[in-house]
């Protein structure tokens, strides 16, 4: 396995539940991807080295009401910024077939 960064696993999750009610103006993987990786950056990491330890760590965000309202706070910020400029072509189309 090596080292995996469990937090990434939370904000995808997050994400994932999350993303309809954020007015993106794109989900494709693309976006959805940027948005993670800004808001991947504004968390601190949360790395296991060992796959049986991931769902402690996921529980103790679900658990921790302030940091999981922080971690929510990232995504949409981060979604925020992401949808006022999209750089995929999924959008670029979109744009001017409208």
């Amino acid at each position: 396995m090596g080292v995996h960064n469990v937090m990434e696993d939370v904000v995808r999750d997050t994400l994932m539940t999350y993303k309809n009610s954020m007015n993106l103006a794109c989900d494709c993987e693309r976006c959805l991807n940027d948005i993670m990786a800004l808001a991947l950056n504004d968390l601190p990491p949360r790395y296991v080295a060992n796959s049986k330890f991931s769902p402690y760590i996921r529980a103790e965000h679900q658990a921790d009401r302030q940091g999981a309202t922080n971690i929510i706070t990232v995504i949409a910020k981060s979604a925020a910024k992401v949808s006022s400029s999209p750089r995929c072509e999924t959008y670029a189309q979109t744009k001017q077939h409208n």
